[in-house]
C-alpha cells in the first residue's frame, strides 16, 4: 500500500472512529439528547461498534490501524518503521476531524447543556421561564465536565501512576489481541475477522478496565479531540485539562510497545 493510501485510509477511518465513539458519549451525557443517561453499557458498545465500522471502512486502504499504539506494536513486531509517521499523522488528523463532526452533529445539545438555552431553527431560544446563560462557577464546572468528557478521557481518581498503569494494561490487552488474532494475511493491518474480534475486545476493555480512566487506549482518541475542545467556540466550556493530557498518550504507547515485546517473545 502506498503512503497516500495509508494517510487517506487512516484519516477517514479515525474520523469515523471518533465521530461514532465521541457521538455515543455526547448522546449519553448531553442535555436534550434522546439517549441521555443511557449509561456506561451504551458507551462501551458504542465504542466497540465504532471500532468495527471504522476498521471495515478503512482496512482496504491502510490496514486500519486507527491507533498509534497499534501502529507502534506492529512496527516493533515487524521491525519496519517506514510508514509509522504517515500512520500517526493520518490518525491525528482524522481524530480532529471526527471530533469536529461530533460538535456539528450535537451543536444544539452542546448549547443547551452549557447555557440552558436551546436552538429553534436558526434562532437562539430561551429554554424556559428564567433560563439563562450559566453564571456561577459551580454551575459552569458541573456542566463543563461532561462536555470535556465527550472529547477526551479523565480519571475518576487522579493518581498519575495508577492512571498511566490502567492505560498501559488496557492497551496491552488491545494490541496483543490485534497481533495474535486480528491481523490480515499480510500482517500489516486488521482483516475482516480481525475487525469483529477487535470490536469485542474494545467492549471488553471498556466494561472491565474502563472505569478508572475512561479507557483511551489510543493516544489520538484523546489528544485530537482535546485539541478540538480547546479550539471550539463553546460557551462556558471550561478548560481542556492539559495537565492530564500526557497520561492517555504515554500510557497507550507504553502498552503498545510492551504488547509487541510479549508477542515477539511468546508468539513469534
Amino acid at each position: 500500500m502506498s503512503s497516500s493510501d495509508i494517510f487517506i485510509g487512516e484519516t477517514i477511518g479515525t474520523a469515523i472512529l471518533i465521530l461514532l465513539g465521541g457521538g455515543v458519549c455526547a448522546a449519553v451525557t448531553l442535555k436534550a439528547s434522546k439517549a441521555r443517561n443511557a449509561g456506561w453499557l451504551a458507551i462501551t458498545f458504542g465504542w466497540g461498534f465504532a471500532v468495527m465500522t471504522a476498521v471495515y471502512i478503512s482496512a482496504p486502504l491502510s490496514g486500519a490501524h486507527l491507533n498509534p499504539a497499534v501502529t507502534l506494536g506492529i512496527a516493533i513486531k515487524d521491525d519496519d518503521w517506514s510508514n509509522v509517521l504517515t500512520y500517526w499523522s493520518g490518525q491525528l488528523l482524522g481524530a480532529m476531524i471526527g471530533a469536529l463532526l461530533v460538535w456539528v452533529a450535537y451543536y444544539g445539545q452542546f448549547l443547551a447543556h452549557l447555557t440552558d438555552r436551546a436552538i429553534v431553527g436558526d434562532q437562539h431560544s430561551v429554554g424556559g421561564p428564567g433560563a439563562q446563560d450559566v453564571k456561577s462557577v459551580e454551575a459552569r464546572e458541573a456542566k463543563a465536565g461532561p462536555v470535556l468528557g465527550v472529547f477526551s478521557t479523565g480519571p475518576e481518581v487522579r493518581v498519575a501512576w495508577q492512571n498511566v498503569a490502567t492505560e498501559v494494561i488496557g492497551t496491552i490487552v488491545l494490541v496483543l489481541a490485534v497481533l495474535t488474532q486480528g491481523l490480515n494475511d499480510s500482517g500489516k493491518g486488521l482483516g475482516t475477522l480481525g475487525a469483529l474480534i477487535t470490536a469485542f475486545v474494545v467492549v471488553s476493555i471498556g466494561l472491565s478496565l474502563g472505569g478508572p480512566t475512561g479507557y483511551a487506549i489510543n493516544p489520538v482518541r484523546d489528544l485530537g479531540p482535546r485539541i478540538v475542545h480547546a479550539l471550539l467556540p463553546l460557551p462556558n466550556k471550561g478548560g481542556s485539562d492539559w495537565s492530564y493530557a500526557w497520561v492517555p498518550v504515554v500510557g497507550p504507547l507504553i502498552g503498545g510497545a510492551i504488547a509487541a515485546g510479549i508477542y515477539n517473545v511468546a508468539f513469534a
